[in-house]
């Protein structure tokens, strides 16, 4: 019998967009390996959504959803509830996970070396710089880049408005760490490899990860040994600190400029990680040979045993 699979994507956050590319291609996938597969654009009417499951009755939901709602433990939570085995993280790792300075304080404690922050509320910035510069600021609770400023020397001083921010409330301060930008994805138990992310212009923005020609992936990233591996370990240990399950993918800063420390420094992890034609899981995958279809059909069979064994 073939295995009946719910595929969420759309949702109502910032990365909406990123999330129907990744859901279309993931089905499109599923499709092509054996499953059945139907596809539901989540929006905010979860009654709507709870009927959708219950008609359906699918052996497991495909989570294709990026950002808040679908990324922060809460339709997690609601699967949980209705007994339906997903894909990805569980709630607790979900929610941990999207709040960047609490993953930050744990991911630490493990041994693994992350820059100086704080989290304050938006309003601060109209004040001065909460930070020496260059420092980056960051909503605490999204993803993909959504919300990222850099404050440079010599940069005007950043009174910043709801409005140019693009978000209010508390956000986080991090130094900025210069030099090289490089990514892990983890699954399951296992690091796949580490890439270099070179943006053709600026730093690796939201629109820099999902504009083909933005920027180039360089794979295996040409780094030294020591810090591939420690790349690798690094990545491991936020999954597994994290409570984290399926796929994930941790991003890092390798400081190698003529005036840097020579040091890696973890900066986050993603626990839904984009599944585009650009997307960086997919391409570590087929770096190891795995191709697309093998590695969706790999996180459905994932869930189902995690289910099982729980």
């Amino acid at each position: 019998m073939t295995c009946k699979v719910a595929l969420f994507k759309g949702g109502v956050s910032a990365e909406r967009d990123v999330s129907l590319a990744s859901g279309t291609a993931c089905a499109k996938a599923l499709r092509e390996a054996g499953y059945d597969v139907t596809e539901i654009d989540v929006g905010k009417d979860i009654s709507l959504l709870i009927k959708q499951l219950q008609d359906l009755a699918p052996a497991v939901v495909f989570n294709a959803l990026h950002g808040r709602w679908g990324e922060d433990g809460c339709v997690q939570g609601l699967l949980e509830l209705l007994g339906i085995p997903y894909t990805h993280s569980g709630v607790l790792s979900s929610a941990l996970a999207m709040h960047k300075e609490r993953t930050k304080t744990m991911v630490s404690q493990v041994g693994v070396r992350v820059p100086e922050s704080k989290t304050i509320q938006a309003s601060i910035l109209a004040k001065g710089d909460p930070l020496p510069r260059p420092y980056v600021i960051k909503p605490l609770s999204e993803g993909s880049s959504v919300g990222v400023h850099i404050v440079f020397q010599g940069d005007n001083h950043v009174a910043m408005t709801r409005k140019e921010l693009g978000f209010d409330g508390a956000i986080m301060v991090e130094r900025y760490i210069p030099g090289r930008e490089l990514t892990v994805a983890v699954m399951g138990d296992k690091p796949l490899a580490v890439t270099e992310l070179v943006p053709k212009q600026g730093f690796y923005s939201y629109e820099a990860k999902y504009t083909e020609g933005k920027t180039e992936h360089i794979i295996p990233a040409k780094v030294p040994a020591e810090i591939y591996e420690e790349a690798l370990e690094s990545a491991l240990k936020a999954h597994q600190v994290l409570g984290c399950s399926g796929v994930s993918r941790s991003d890092f800063r390798y400081d190698d400029t003529p005036e840097g420390d020579g040091k890696l420094y973890y900066l986050e992890t993603n626990t839904q990680p984009g599944m585009t034609d650009l997307s960086l899981v997919p391409e570590q995958a087929k770096y190891l040979g795995m191709s697309f279809p093998e590695l969706c059909a790999w996180m459905v069979e994932d869930a189902l045993r995690s289910k099982e064994e729980s």
